[in-house]
């Protein structure tokens, strides 16, 4: 079975050139690949390098010095079975660019200190149940209408709309599943054509948050359960599941993914994701799965 180096230039950076993937076809054939013709995706941004001979962990390893000097996101995987028929995203700084209790927290004056709290639960410092039920509380009071007003303040991170709509076009399911608030993820989910979209719910009495939030909470494990339950419903296999996020609570997700990626993510989560997007935007995930630019929908 043939495998593939997929190669993604950064949004910034240089082109990728014939020459750039010289070293590393060199490298794959002195390892013991058969290395195919490079398949250019998108001329100057992404290609694809099919090998077969050594698997994919040598060929990681092999690789990996080179790589590394490169601007470009890379994924290694088997030809077959690529592209991928569901699509679970984390939202906030993943799908967009805010982190919403935050936001929130500026307008009672307390920004920086949900924030911390915020930081250090995406790190993994802290449990994200725990973390959420602690800022929420001190969102007590705030006006239901603030949410509104703050809603106005999310903006798409780059490539968003297009790897929904694209994978949507193309047959494949698609999720939104959040550790932050159904206010904001059914706004996001009709920006963007989510099928549909899972978060948390804020409780609010008499036009104002009460501090708290419904219980069960959606976080690290629930979010695998989520993307477990939503591939079953569809007959699917997580090996067919394309996952993104940036944070700990989207680590266990993105482990039992085909194509669990980290988005721009923590460096907890950088560590321990095998598919990473540091340089470019979220189309990446569509390269990585074949797509080239004519199949782009948005």
């Amino acid at each position: 079975m043939s495998n593939v180096l997929t190669l993604v230039a950064g949004s910034d950076a240089a082109p990728l050139l014939t020459s750039s993937l010289e070293p590393l076809r060199q490298m794959l054939s002195a390892a013991g690949a058969s290395v195919h013709d490079a398949d250019w995706l998108a001329p100057g941004v992404a290609c694809d390098l099919a090998f077969e001979g050594i698997d994919i962990p040598h060929a990681r390893e092999t690789t990996a010095g080179i790589l590394s000097e490169l601007s470009a996101d890379h994924a290694f995987q088997k030809a077959d079975g690529r592209r991928k028929s569901l699509l679970v995203a984390d939202m906030e700084s993943t799908i967009i660019a805010q982190e919403m209790i935050d936001e929130l927290a500026v307008i009672l004056g307390i920004g920086s200190k949900i924030a911390e709290i915020t930081t250090r639960a995406m790190a993994g410092e802290l449990a994200f149940e725990d973390s959420l039920r602690s800022r929420v509380a001190l969102l007590k009071d705030l006006p239901e209408t603030q949410l509104q007003e703050v809603s106005k303040l999310m903006t798409l991170n780059p490539g968003a709309r297009t790897l929904v709509q694209t994978m949507r076009t193309h047959g494949a399911y698609t999720a939104l599943v959040s550790g932050g608030f159904t206010f904001f993820t059914a706004q996001i989910r009709d920006a963007c054509g989510f099928h549909e979209d899972r978060a948390n719910s804020l409780l609010i009495e008499e036009g104002r948050l009460t501090g708290a939030v419904a219980e069960p909470i959606l976080g690290r494990e629930a979010k695998q359960a989520s993307l477990e339950e939503i591939a079953g419903q569809r007959g699917l296999n997580n090996s067919a599941v394309c996952a993104v996020g940036d944070g700990a609570n989207d680590l266990a997700m993105l482990s039992v993914a085909g194509l669990g990626a980290a988005y721009h993510g923590k460096a907890v989560v950088r560590e321990a994701a095998e598919f990473q997007i540091d340089h470019g935007d979220l189309s990446t995930l569509l390269y990585f799965q074949g797509y080239r630019p004519e199949e782009f929908k948005c």
